[in-house]
This record gives structure tokens, C-alpha cells and sequence, in this order.
């Protein structure tokens, strides 16, 4: 493929244009505030970026396949507050590693059941995950009587203190730490990208989300990969919870409840079809860090942060125009080559 041909496919993606918008926007932030490119907002900008994008990877996986999932903050907070509580009244003194074993563990078993339903039963969705959803909030408010952990293992809290990198603003003093757990999303997002790109497995999420009966007729197993990818999802979130936890230093049941309108936003930003299929991983990183910036950036240009749901359903109806245009698009070409393939 010439140069010419790989820049015009790259500017038929959505990403070079999101990256563009960050650029512009962290400009006019930073004319307005003079604060954007400091060091500490910078780190506070990765910092918050950490939980929304692991959250992010996992609902990328599942608009990929061709379906919703509203699940994953009541399936995070379930996994990570049972986890928390059994540890504390265990007394347990050890590192943050076992923390993130048995919640991981949670998630795989709440995952599976998600997998079970969507894949194995071809239920929708986005009606099962509601549905798991409200089972999840109603175990962990009912059955675990939830309530605000306070006090949490000294090593979660120690993991969610350490810096990986800290900056400090020379203006007011203020200090930001990038804690370990940004290397967390970092891991994950090679492993995924991997794990999409050069695996039969992840090759199957694209074809099911293109066209399940071709997906189907190619010999991909769609039960299976639908039920170990949400397993993987489920894993992805309760990751995302413990490290919310350690860097909050506290477990608050409902905390991360309510999120997924920003996460699907953010992801469909970033040109993930809807009807699945197509998208791409850094596509839906960068969308979510376009939504983080913006709503970590409001106060620094003086606009009350109640806005930021406005924007949040704007990039929604946004995102559905593009992705809608997106597909027409490639409905037109596939419909072109075909004429052309005939006519030959």
C-alpha cells in the first residue's frame, strides 16, 4: 500500500481527527486558564484516566461483537467491595496482589454469567446486562448489606499512594502523582490489542460483530467467544475497581455506579461502529480521554461541571451520526466492488 493510499485510509478513521480536537481544545484550555500544559494537570489528566479506560476496553470489546454492555460498574463494584470486605475481616496485612486475584476471580464468575445469557442463550445484549446489572446492585445493597469501607488494606493503600511519576505546579504548589496502577492500563491495553490482532479468538470478535451467520459459516464458534469474552470483560472491570479503590484509599459501594453513559460515549467517539465490526483500540482510548479532559477541564475555564452531561449526550447523538455514515459509506464501497467484480 503507497504512502498516499495509508494516509487516506487514516483519515477515513476517526482517530487522527479526535487527536486533533484534543490538541485544539488542550490549546484553548490552556489560553483561558494558562494550566492545561503544566506538569500536575498533565498527571492529573493520566491519573483519571486510569479506571474510565480500563472500563473503556472492556466495552470496546463488547460494541466490537456487536453489543451493549451496561453491566460492568455494578459488576466492578460487587466484585471489588466483596473483595475489600473479605480482606479486611480476614485482617489480611500482605500486598496489593492478592486484592486483585480474588476480585479478578469475582469478575470472571459475574462475567461468565453475562457470557452464559448472551452467548450461549442469544439473548440481547443490552437487555441482559440491565438485567445483571440491577442483580449485581440488589446482592451487593441486599445480601452483602454494602456500606462506605472507610479503612482499607494497608496494601491496597499503599499501591494507590506510590507514585510513578509526580509533578509539581511551580505557580501554586500543587503536587499530582501518576500512581502504579496507570501501568495496569497500560498492560492491559497491550494485551488486548494482542490479543484482538493476532489471536483466531480475537479475530472472531471483529467477524460476529461484522456478521454473525458469516462469522458462523467461516467456522468461528460464536457461543464460546461471546462467553469468554464477557469473562474477559468481567475481569477487565473488577481491575478497574481495585484500582479505583486503592487510589480513592476507601470502598464506596455506589461510587462507580452510573458511569457507563460516559464510557459508551467515550468509546463510540472514538469510531467504534456501533453494529460492530469495526473500530479500533487507540480510537477508544482516545475518546476517552477526550471525555476525561473535558470533564476534568471545565473547572479550569470556569464552566460549571453540570454541563458536562450535555456534552456527554451530545457526543452520544454525535457518535451515532458517525458511526451511521461510517457504515453507509461502507455499504457503498462493498456495494461498488461488487458491481465492478460482476461486470468483469
Amino acid at each position: 500500500m503507497g504512502v498516499k493510499k495509508k494516509i487516506t485510509k487514516a483519515f477515513h478513521s476517526n482517530e487522527p481527527y479526535i487527536f486533533l480536537i484534543i490538541i485544539l481544545l488542550g490549546v484553548l484550555v490552556q489560553v483561558r486558564s494558562g494550566q492545561f500544559f503544566t506538569g500536575n494537570n498533565l498527571v492529573d489528566l493520566f491519573s483519571a484516566l486510569i479506571v474510565p479506560g480500563l472500563f473503556a476496553i472492556g466495552e470496546f470489546m463488547s460494541l466490537l461483537s456487536g453489543g451493549i454492555d451496561v453491566s460492568f460498574p455494578a459488576l466492578s463494584s460487587l466484585s471489588v467491595f466483596a473483595t475489600t470486605k473479605l480482606l479486611l475481616d480476614k485482617g489480611y496485612q500482605g500486598n496489593v496482589l492478592l486484592a486483585f486475584v480474588i476480585a479478578v476471580a469475582f469478575g470472571a464468575i459475574l462475567g461468565a454469567l453475562n457470557g452464559v445469557l448472551i452467548g450461549y442463550l442469544n439473548l440481547n445484549a443490552m437487555i441482559v446486562t440491565l438485567g445483571t446489572s440491577s442483580i449485581f446492585q440488589g446482592i451487593m445493597q441486599g445480601t452483602l448489606r454494602a456500606n462506605q469501607l472507610s479503612t482499607i488494606p494497608n496494601g491496597m493503600k499503599t499501591f494507590g499512594t506510590t507514585a510513578f511519576i509526580s509533578a509539581t505546579n511551580k505557580i501554586n504548589g500543587l503536587t499530582s502523582i501518576l500512581p502504579y496502577t496507570f501501568l495496569i492500563l497500560i498492560v492491559v491495553c497491550a494485551l488486548i490489542y494482542i490479543l484482538l490482532h493476532y489471536t483466531i479468538f480475537g479475530r472472531g470478535i471483529y467477524a460476529i460483530g461484522g456478521n454473525a451467520n458469516s462469522a458462523h459459516a467461516a467456522g468461528f464458534n460464536i457461543c464460546r467467544t461471546k462467553f469468554i469474552m464477557y469473562i474477559i470483560i468481567g475481569m477487565i472491570a473488577s481491575t478497574a475497581g481495585v484500582c479505583r479503590t486503592c487510589m480513592m484509599q476507601q470502598m464506596h459501594p455506589t461510587n462507580m455506579l452510573g458511569m457507563e453513559m460516559n464510557i459508551i460515549a467515550g468509546v463510540v467517539l472514538g469510531g467504534v461502529a456501533l453494529t460492530g465490526g469495526s473500530g479500533s483500540l487507540l480510537g477508544c482510548i482516545l475518546g476517552t480521554f477526550l471525555i476525561v479532559m473535558v470533564q476534568n477541564s471545565m473547572i479550569l475555564i470556569g464552566i460549571p461541571t453540570t454541563w458536562s452531561d450535555v456534552f456527554v449526550g451530545a457526543v452520544i447523538i454525535v457518535g451515532v451520526i458517525v458511526s451511521a455514515l461510517q457504515s453507509n459509506h461502507t455499504f457503498s464501497v462493498r456495494r461498488s466492488n461488487n458491481k465492478e467484480a460482476v461486470a468483469k
